[in-house]
C-alpha cells in the first residue's frame, strides 16, 4: 500500500524504514485486557497497552517484558508475537511496532510515573480514548490472529491505514 501524506508526500512501504522500533504488550486475563492511561511520551493522555522503545541489543520479546515490568509492575509470560505495525507521521517520525499478547503474568498491576493501569472487558474497549488505528487491528489480536498494518498519521489523526492478516511475522 502506498499512503499519501499531506502535501502529496508518498509513502513507499517497500522502501520505508523505521526511525524508532517499539513494542506493545496486551495482557489478557478472564476476558479482560490490561490497558494503561499513558502519562507521558508519544500518546500521552491516550489509552493503550504497556510498551515502549526497544533498547540496543534487546529482542522485541525482552523489550515487551521489560516495558510491562517498568510501566505496571507485573511480569508477562508466554508472549505471542501477533502483530507488526508501521507508522509514518507527517512530522517525519517512522515508527515500527511489534505487538504481543500474553495471557499469563505474575504480580499485581501498579501505577507508575508513565502509566495508570486498569482492567477493561475485551467486549467494551474504550476505542474513543485510543489511537484511531487500534480499532482496526486489536480485534485480530484478541482473536490471536497474526496481522500487519501500515498507517499514516498527521499528529494524532489517522490519514490512511490498512491491516492485513498474515500467516507469520518476520523479525
Amino acid at each position: 500500500m502506498n499512503g499519501v501524506m499531506r502535501n502529496g508526500y508518498q509513502i513507499d512501504w517497500e522502501q520505508w524504514s523505521p526511525s524508532q522500533v517499539a513494542v506493545l504488550c496486551f495482557v489478557v486475563s478472564d476476558e479482560q485486557v490490561l490497558l494503561i492511561e499513558k502519562l507521558r511520551g508519544l500518546g500521552a493522555g491516550k489509552v493503550n497497552a504497556p510498551g515502549g522503545r526497544i533498547e540496543e541489543n534487546e529482542t522485541p520479546e525482552e523489550a515487551a517484558v521489560r516495558e510491562v515490568q517498568e510501566e505496571v509492575s507485573i511480569t508477562p509470560y508466554n508472549l505471542q508475537k501477533l502483530g507488526n505495525l508501521k507508522f509514518a507521521f507527517v512530522d517525519g517520525l517512522h515508527l515500527e511496532c511489534w505487538v504481543f499478547l500474553a495471557d499469563e503474568f505474575t504480580g499485581v498491576p501498579q501505577e507508575s510515573p508513565e502509566a495508570i493501569p486498569f482492567w477493561q472487558s475485551i467486549d467494551n474497549l474504550p476505542y474513543e480514548r485510543m489511537w484511531s488505528d487500534d480499532k482496526e487491528w486489536i480485534p485480530h489480536l484478541l482473536e490471536r490472529k497474526t496481522f500487519v498494518g501500515q498507517f499514516v498519521f498527521d499528529g494524532d489523526r489517522m490519514v490512511s491505514g490498512v491491516v492485513s492478516l498474515t500467516e507469520s511475522l518476520l523479525g
